[in-house]
C-alpha cells in the first residue's frame, strides 16, 4: 500500500465544509492539460505512442512532470542523493528487463513503478498505458495507473482507473501486492484489493467528493485483515465524515481505536488516529528533520494536524500548516496533494 498520505477535515459550521467544492480544482486540472497537452496526461486507454509497435521503445523523458493545484510547475522530487542512487539502480534493472521482455505484464508493472519512484510519473503512466493496449482490463495496471494519475493531479481520470479496477476484482481471489520499498520489517501489508480501495478512496476525497469517499473508505474499513489497513482507511473515513459535517458518525469510526494495535508501517495514519480520538497531542504527531524539513509521512501526518485544526474552528493554524506543507517541497506526497487541493478551494 502506499505508505501514509492525507487527512482531517472540515466540520458542520467549519469554512471548509463544501459539498460541491472541487470546481476551483477542476479548473486547475483543465489549465494542466492545456499547458501539458492532452497526449502528456495520458487518458483512460488511450496509448501515448501508439500500441504495440512501439511497446519496445523507452518513453520520452518529459520536463514537466504536472502543474499543482495551486498552478505551481512540478518537475523534480526532493529524493536525497542516497534515495536516488538506490531508485536509477533499481530503475536500470527494471529497464533492462522491459527491454528484454517488454510484453510481459510483470516487466512492463515493475518498470512503470520504477519510473514513478524517481518521480517520472508521466513517462511511468506512458508504460502502464501501453500494458494496457497489450493486456486489456488487467487490474494491476489500472490500480497503479490510476495511482499515478492521483500523482499528476488528475483526479478524474484516476477514479476511472480504479473505478474500472474495482469492477474487475469483483469475485476474484485478493493477491499480496509487493512493495516495490519494503518496510523495515519486510512485511507488505497491502493488497490488489485494498490498494486499489485506497487509492479510489483518495482520488474521490481528493476530487471534494465526500460521500463517495466515506462510501469506499467504510467498505474498505470493513473487511480490513490487518491494523495497518484499518487505520489508514479509518482516517480517509473519518475525514470524508467530518467534511460532510457527521461528526457523531466520525466519532463512532475512532471510538475503537487503540495505542496496543499491531501497526507494521502506518504509525502515522495511527498516531493521526489517537490525536482524533483525543488520547495524543498534536505535537506527537507532528514531526520534522533536524533542519526542520518534513519527510513525505512528515508531511501526510502534518496534513491530518491541520484539517484537525480545521474540523475544530482553528482555520489560522490550520491555513498556516497547509501552507507550510506546500511550501516543503514535498509535491509527491498524497499530504501535500491534498494540501494544494483544500488551499485551491479556499481561494
Amino acid at each position: 500500500m502506499a505508505s501514509i498520505q492525507g487527512t482531517e477535515s472540515g466540520m458542520s459550521p467549519s469554512p471548509l465544509v463544501h459539498r460541491r467544492s472541487h470546481s476551483k480544482v477542476a479548473r486547475t486540472i483543465v489549465l494542466m492539460r492545456r499547458v501539458l497537452g492532452t497526449t502528456a496526461l495520458v487518458t483512460a486507454g488511450v496509448p501515448a505512442l501508439g500500441a504495440q509497435a512501439t511497446a519496445t521503445a523507452l518513453p520520452r523523458r518529459v520536463d514537466v512532470q504536472a502543474i499543482s493545484l495551486l498552478g505551481d510547475t512540478l518537475r523534480t522530487l526532493p529524493l536525497s542523493a542516497a534515495v536516488r542512487a538506490r531508485y536509477e539502480a533499481q530503475l536500470a534493472e527494471a529497464r533492462r528487463a522491459y527491454e528484454h521482455t517488454p510484453a510481459d505484464l510483470d516487466s512492463i508493472i515493475w518498470y512503470a513503478r520504477r519510473l514513478g519512484y524517481v518521480g517520472q510519473l508521466r513517462e511511468s503512466i506512458e508504460i502502464y498505458t501501453r500494458g494496457l493496449a497489450l493486456h486489456p482490463d488487467n487490474p494491476w495496471l489500472l490500480r497503479h495507473r490510476g495511482h499515478r494519475f492521483i500523482s499528476v493531479r488528475d483526479f478524474d481520470a484516476a477514479v476511472r482507473d480504479l473505478d474500472r479496477a474495482a469492477v474487475l476484482v469483483v469475485g476474484k481471489p485478493d493477491i499480496v501486492e509487493p512493495d516495490g520499498q519494503p518496510n523495515p520489517r519486510g512485511i507488505p501489508i497491502g493488497t490488489l484489493h485494498s490498494n486499489i480501495g485506497y487509492h479510489l478512496a483518495l482520488a474521490h476525497y481528493l476530487r471534494g467528493d465526500w460521500t463517495k469517499a466515506a462510501t469506499v473508505a467504510q467498505h474498505e474499513v470493513d473487511i480490513a485483515t490487518n491494523d495497518d489497513r484499518r487505520v489508514s482507511m479509518a482516517h480517509w473515513l473519518y475525514m470524508s465524515l467530518r467534511r460532510s459535517g457527521l461528526d457523531a458518525e466520525a466519532a463512532r469510526v475512532v471510538a475503537p481505536m487503540r495505542r496496543d494495535m499491531h501497526i507494521v508501517e502506518n504509525e502515522a495514519y495511527h498516531r493521526l488516529m489517537l490525536l482524533y480520538k483525543g488520547e495524543l497531542p498534536p505535537d506527537s504527531v507532528l514531526a520534522t528533520g533536524p533542519d526542520g524539513q518534513m519527510s513525505v509521512s512528515d508531511v501526510s501526518a502534518a496534513y491530518g494536524v491541520a484539517n484537525w485544526h480545521l474540523a475544530n474552528g482553528r482555520r489560522v493554524e490550520g491555513v498556516r500548516l497547509l501552507e507550510r506543507i506546500v511550501a516543503t517541497g514535498q509535491w509527491g506526497a498524497f499530504g501535500t496533494i491534498a494540501a494544494e487541493a483544500d488551499l485551491a478551494r479556499m481561494k
